[in-house]
């Protein structure tokens, strides 16, 4: 199977086996603030440091100035290592983005191929979706995208906002916005937050893991420095994907 695209992040690593498959896309979708954009600048920044893996992050709404504050807070130098070319900075607009996809002379095609470019974050999916008016063309702008990522060799991770801050679970509404996006893509993480006896817990789960095992448990994550580091599961809990668990009823004093 060949060796795995390792996150950096080692309980998320466990999870999956060893890491992603190589070349694979992996949807990664959650509430605003929950770190998706952490996860992806980890997974970049451990391929450029650890795996001599060029990286690029390619944003339609950060600033770099805004990721070189928020990497420092979380003890990352990427200015540094963004000069040293271990992790490139692209802000474009959607439009523009998916021009380029298609266009082997393009800059984003010189780009990849220039440096080496390994690992790849998009941020966002859903800045992209805005460009559909169809559910035809939403369809055709996921499929643009993550053919030509594969085209061109690259691991990459999408991220993808989710409306709903505290459940993980993927209603009606969530399939719908996101189109065929979630069958095309190789692998699904969730993440959200989740609220266990009045207190706010991070959680993230694998939903899907195309050619490979995966854990299927829920667990916690917190965010610190040195980025994420995923914890153990929630127990003695259901309903934890809908953000506000109960206690197992074998566990509740009032029941015999």
């Amino acid at each position: 199977m060949g060796k795995r695209v390792s996150t950096g992040i080692t309980g998320l690593d466990e999870m999956l086996c060893g890491g992603f498959l190589p070349q694979s896309a992996v949807l990664v979708r959650g509430a605003a603030g929950v770190g998706k954009t952490t996860l992806g600048l980890q997974f970049l920044i451990h391929g450029a440091v650890q795996e001599n893996e060029p990286g690029l992050l390619v944003t339609f709404e950060e600033f770099p100035e805004s990721l070189y504050r928020d990497a420092r807070s979380l003890g990352w130098e990427l200015r540094d290592l963004e000069e040293r070319g271990g992790v490139r900075i692209l802000l474009t607009s959607p439009q523009v983005f998916l021009a380029s996809l298609e266009s082997p002379g393009s800059p984003l095609a010189e780009l990849i191929r220039a440096h080496g470019i390994k690992r790849l974050v998009l941020d966002s999916m859903t800045h992209a979706h805005k460009l559909a008016r169809s559910a035809e063309e939403l369809r055709e702008v996921n499929a643009r995208v993550v053919n030509a990522l594969k085209r061109e060799e690259i691991t990459s991770i999408l991220l993808s906002e989710a409306p709903n801050t505290t459940s993980l679970a993927l209603t009606d509404a969530a399939l719908q916005a996101e189109g065929s996006l979630l069958f095309i893509v190789d692998g699904v993480l969730l993440l959200g937050f989740v609220e266990v006896d009045s207190v706010m817990f991070r959680a993230l789960t694998v939903l899907k893991l195309r050619g490979s095992d995966h854990a299927k448990e829920i667990r916690r994550f917190e965010i610190g420095p040195g980025g994420i580091a995923v914890l153990d599961r929630f127990q003695g809990h259901e309903g934890v994907l809908t953000g506000a668990p109960r206690v197992l009823p074998s566990l509740r004093p009032d029941v015999r």
